[in-house]
């Protein structure tokens, strides 16, 4: 499952690549000002941002930190089971 999903998160990069590298020449990024720059760059921006999204998750760069969410996770969900199984042991003494 996990080999499946980081190569689709690579599938993902190739064609986020591909996509700046065909668009690139045909945005405006000369030195004129106007809505055609503030677009251009607008575009870059949210393209550079999911190339890196897609890099972070192919490096692993948190993988260790989902592993210490989900201990957490985990050690909430066994107190709160507890709990719930001590007020229902009181109210069956009842």
């Amino acid at each position: 499952m996990k080999k499946r999903n980081k190569f689709k998160h690579f599938v993902y990069l190739l064609l986020a690549l591909a996509m700046l590298l065909y668009a690139l020449p045909k945005l405006s990024l000369g030195a004129e000002s106007g809505f055609v720059f503030g677009f251009g760059i607008a575009w870059c921006a949210f393209a550079f941002l999911v190339i890196a999204a897609h890099l972070h998750f192919i490096l692993g760069v948190d993988e260790e930190k989902t592993k210490r969410l989900e201990a957490v996770r985990k050690a909430k969900l066994d107190r709160w089971q507890g709990k719930w199984k001590e007020e229902e042991s009181v109210t069956q003494r009842s």
